[in-house]
């Protein structure tokens, strides 16, 4: 007999405003049906000739420390959900596409734009990406909704 299925929010989390605000809405929602979450941070270094870059396991252990801490600082620490902390190497979007389809989501939450450098945009690249491939729901989140 197969276990029952846990309703689950996949959220992309990057340290933005906006990503802070996407965790914030998916706690709320999971919370309201008892689902659980699964986060994600990902790290990627460009491929540059010669150029020197960090211990992968340093940049790995720095990204899961600010996974963590933005969990802390959004989510209430009386809350009873269950938060799942995964980091990637890897583009944030396919990391998140990967998770979600890996941890059966049955909703996507990213923030409308997150660390990139085009802030006037409506809709940032990951984001945009991730509505585009995804193979369940994705809410975008705009705003501050605290």
């Amino acid at each position: 007999m197969r276990p029952r299925h846990q309703y689950t929010i996949a959220v992309g989390v990057d340290g933005s405003a906006a990503s802070k605000t996407a965790l914030r809405w998916a706690a709320w929602h999971a919370e309201q049906l008892g689902g659980k979450l699964a986060t994600l941070m990902a790290w990627e270094v460009p491929l540059i000739y010669n150029w020197q870059v960090p211990e992968s396991d340093d940049i790995a252990r720095r990204t899961a420390e600010a996974l963590h801490q933005a969990i802390v600082d959004t989510i209430d620490p009386n809350s009873d959900l269950v938060v799942s902390k995964d980091v990637a190497n890897g583009h944030p979007a396919r990391a998140l596409l990967d998770l979600a389809e890996e941890v059966e989501a049955d909703l996507i939450a990213v923030g409308n734009r997150g660390l990139g450098g085009i802030t006037e945009a409506l809709l940032g690249s990951v984001s945009q990406h991730v509505v585009q491939h995804a193979r369940c729901p994705v809410v975008v989140v705009r705003g501050d909704i605290s």
